[in-house]
């Protein structure tokens, strides 16, 4: 069983990173947004799940203990497997999803790709009662805490000033949809483009330009 693995980042991109690891390169699946702060040459440690089956063995990588253990409360609900589990965990954080079981609120996790309306019940009744008690609530002020915190942190990973980032996120928020602003890949996309736009393109921190 591999439980954590830390290395050199080969390859990042879509959802899966490349690290190097004793001379081998394992690659792991990961959330779109851990892939996009998974820098190539930068060192990363993850905490991970190894599924086996038949014809192939799969890696998943997490950043936190806490996404590892919802990540395998997912794969034990019946109908979700470690690719739709994955899936729930890139667009809803750990809090997200603790408040939405608490709440015996499905329609987080019907904004999941994938996820249907009966999947998303039964996701939120398999893990009720499972799931560490939910944190507050989130703001509506940018950097509260939740999604627009996740793509802070992703932007800062990346190189860019926590300031510049989290002006970045709330100019993003305004513009970005209901269904945008609770998806962290979304924001992050949205926060980058806006990054990237001539004018709003400030120098990154130890990132050579």
């Amino acid at each position: 069983m591999i439980s954590t693995v830390r290395g050199t980042v080969l390859d990042a991109r879509g959802a899966t990173v490349v690290i190097e690891l004793g001379g081998v390169g394992l690659l792991v699946n990961v959330t779109p947004a851990q892939a996009l702060v998974s820098r190539v040459g930068a060192e990363v440690f993850l905490h991970t799940a190894l599924i086996v089956r038949e014809d192939e063995l799969s890696l998943f990588g997490f950043a936190t203990r806490d996404e590892l253990e919802l990540f395998d409360l997912l794969r034990g609900v019946s109908v979700v497997g470690p690719k739709s589990a994955l899936g729930v965990l890139a667009t809803l954080t750990p809090d997200d999803i603790a408040r939405a079981v608490a709440a015996e609120d499905d329609a987080p996790f019907r904004k999941v790709s994938g996820i249907g309306p009966k999947t998303a019940k039964l996701i939120t009744i398999s893990l009720a009662g499972k799931v560490a008690a939910p944190g507050p609530a989130r703001s509506a002020t940018p950097g509260a805490g939740g999604t627009d915190t996740s793509v802070v942190a992703a932007l800062v990973g990346l190189g860019w000033p926590e300031k510049v980032a989290g002006q970045a996120v709330a100019y993003v928020l305004d513009e970005a949809t209901a269904d945008e602003q609770g998806n962290v890949q979304a924001l992050l996309r949205l926060a980058l483009a806006r990054l990237s736009s001539p004018g709003t393109r400030p120098q990154r921190t130890g990132v050579p330009s």
